[in-house]
């Protein structure tokens, strides 16, 4: 395999499961790189097909009765043609992956080390002892002290920010090429949490593997990432580099996650911008742009086309799926930027009301109902 092509290819991915109020579209299209050793984020609300992305990619969604197209492409291999004997030898091999709920995924009834010394076995023919050799040796690498005695406890007698350690230490045990870290610092406090991410970060960098982290946060993704891709509704609504989607962020579901994360700069009385209403269901999705019912800047137009997701004029690597004009676009951030609201923001580069748009569209359309909200 040529060293300049991607690690991991994603491309033109669908994934369906059928159910008896209709079919889920929870994955729609979506097309993303990862190099080697570099870190992409995924960035989304719950339920924009994040997760199911990524279990995708391992395989664990086909015994969920999904309906699966595209291709994922990982050493040259397209995972969605292997049969399950070969992806069992890929999984948790060369692709490993940290589940969301550390408490959950570690059996409660099995001691730490016992489940790591399995997690070697299974890929690797070494006895008992070397395995837990490894295991002693992992748990050590993440960080956890006195790992000797502590391969002996149960998962409850490990503390939150430890059960991660131990999830790491066991996606870790084969080495893998491509680490996928789904909420990797979920429900752990603050001080952990940036723990868990200069973890990640370290081992990294020693092992010269690739990561995916899954996350709702931008804040998180801020500080490991080399690449973000945000999603919505199933979909990559926008995709650049890190250091291009802070400076200059294109679309409105993305400028909205910005502004609901708290800042070091602002006044004590400045307040969180949240995004209006809830996600829709990826059974019933709105028409035209997914994001039009809850966007502050929607136009008649938007509930009837279906934005594609382009490259931004004069920045090739940078995509977004929005049909407002680029130069509204920029005017409307910089309005953002500089603690306007979406409201005034608007007011101030002259867009009409998203409810006479909204109403407009509406009648256009048949009086189509807006899921979700």
């Amino acid at each position: 395999m040529n060293a300049n092509e991607p690690l991991l290819k994603v491309e033109d991915l669908h994934v369906e499961f059928p159910t008896e109020d209709g079919v889920v579209h929870a994955v729609d299209g979506v097309s993303y790189e990862v190099a080697r050793s570099a870190t992409l984020g995924i960035v989304g609300e719950s339920g924009s097909g994040k997760t199911v992305s990524s279990l995708t990619t391992l395989g664990l969604t086909r015994t969920q009765g999904a309906r699966i197209s595209g291709r994922i492409i990982f050493e040259g291999k397209d995972l969605l043609a292997l049969s399950e004997a070969e992806l069992r030898t890929i999984r948790g091999n060369e692709i490993a992956m940290i589940f969301q709920d550390p408490l959950s995924s570690l059996h409660p009834f099995f001691k730490v080390g016992v489940q790591l010394v399995e997690a070697v076995r299974v890929h690797q023919d070494v006895s008992k002892k070397a395995a837990r050799a490894r295991a002693i040796e992992l748990l050590g690498l993440v960080g956890i002290p006195d790992p000797n005695n502590r391969v002996d406890e149960y998962p409850h007698e490990f503390s939150g920010g430890m059960r991660q350690r131990a999830m790491i230490a066991m996606a870790l045990a084969n080495e893998p090429k491509l680490l996928i870290a789904d909420e990797p610092t979920t429900a752990l406090d603050v001080t952990v949490q940036a723990q868990i991410l200069a973890l990640l970060e370290r081992l990294q960098s020693e092992l010269g593997m690739a990561i995916v982290i899954i996350t709702h946060d931008l804040g998180v993704v801020a500080q490991v990432a080399d690449d973000i891709a945000v999603m919505y509704a199933g979909r990559i609504v926008e995709r650049s580099s890190a250091e291009l989607l802070f400076a200059g962020p294109e679309h409105p579901y993305t400028w909205g996650l910005l502004k609901s994360i708290p800042s070091l700069s602002g006044t004590r009385k400045e307040q969180l911008v949240p995004i209006p209403g809830s996600p829709p269901s990826l059974i019933n999705l709105p028409s035209g742009c997914h994001f039009h019912p809850r966007c502050p800047y929607s136009q008649p137009d938007h509930a009837r086309i279906d934005p594609q997701l382009k490259p931004v004029p004069g920045e090739p690597s940078h995509g977004v799926a929005c049909l407002l004009e680029p130069s509204v676009r920029q005017r409307l951030w910089t309005e953002l930027g500089d603690g306007k609201t979406p409201e005034q923001a608007r007011a101030s580069v002259g867009l009409p009301e998203p409810q006479e748009a909204l109403v407009t569209a509406s009648e256009t359309v048949g009086d189509e109902p807006e899921v979700g909200l």
